[in-house]
């Protein structure tokens, strides 16, 4: 038997009288998004050693034998 969700509290609407979502359609492009994206999740031990993507990659790169990647010029956003 499922068990019901939990209704979360109903906040003060801060969303602007002129932006009509009415006509939205709900996740129109996750699927074009999950194939342009590959997100693997570390557990918490790993992640303490591998603090960045780039180190990720790099220590998978040396264990295929593979040279590390070359900075990329341009600036990745950070989370």
């Amino acid at each position: 038997m499922p068990t019901a969700r939990k209704q979360k509290p109903v906040e003060e609407d801060d969303m602007r009288a002129e932006y009509d979502f009415s006509q939205g359609v709900r996740g129109k492009y996750a699927a074009r998004y999950a194939r342009g994206s590959n997100v693997v999740v570390l557990a918490p031990d790993v992640a303490e050693v591998f603090k960045t993507a780039r180190a990720v990659n790099n220590a998978l790169r040396s264990q295929l034998g593979k040279k590390p990647a070359r900075k990329s010029k341009r600036r990745l956003t950070r989370r």
